[in-house]
């Protein structure tokens, strides 16, 4: 009788990680889909929220923080309008959460409407129950634009 209460036990444990993990993967790309959105939106103060204070975005064009990434956003610099998302994969290390997601990405940059497929990298830690976002990198792809426009 020990024994079986110890596997079902062992049972609803191995269970309960893996609903976690799943509820937890579907949060982070949600999460994501929403950033997009907002992104297009130009919703910075959603975005503002989402981002980490220390959070650091990585460009074709350079490096930059949180406060200029937004000041961008809102000044229209780089106006992201649209991510089509052709796939997403997450892993969990602890409370950190990688999400990388093959893109093509049509934005508006200095005026000009440009089109470029991207691997992003997005970088999650959990911090009192809150995902906020600590890294946004994107990598500019060999492969040819799948979007037709």
């Amino acid at each position: 009788m020990k024994s079986i209460v110890l596997f079902l036990s062992f049972m609803l444990l191995t269970l309960n990680s893996a609903f976690a993990q799943t509820n937890s993967e579907e949060t982070i790309k949600q999460l994501s889909k929403d950033k997009w959105q907002w992104m297009a939106n130009k919703d910075v103060d959603k975005l503002a929220a989402l981002f980490d204070e220390k959070c650091e975005f990585v460009h074709m064009g350079g490096t930059w923080g949180k406060a200029r990434e937004v000041d961008i956003i809102k000044a229209g610099f780089i106006w992201y309008k649209q991510a089509e998302v052709y796939s997403t994969n997450v892993k969990f290390y602890g409370n950190t959460a990688i999400l990388l997601s093959d893109i093509d990405l049509v934005a508006q940059v200095g005026g000009n409407v440009v089109t470029n497929p991207f691997m992003v990298t997005e970088v999650y830690v959990l911090e009192n129950n809150t995902w906020k976002m600590a890294q946004l990198t994107f990598s500019h792809l060999s492969r040819p634009v799948k979007l037709k426009q």
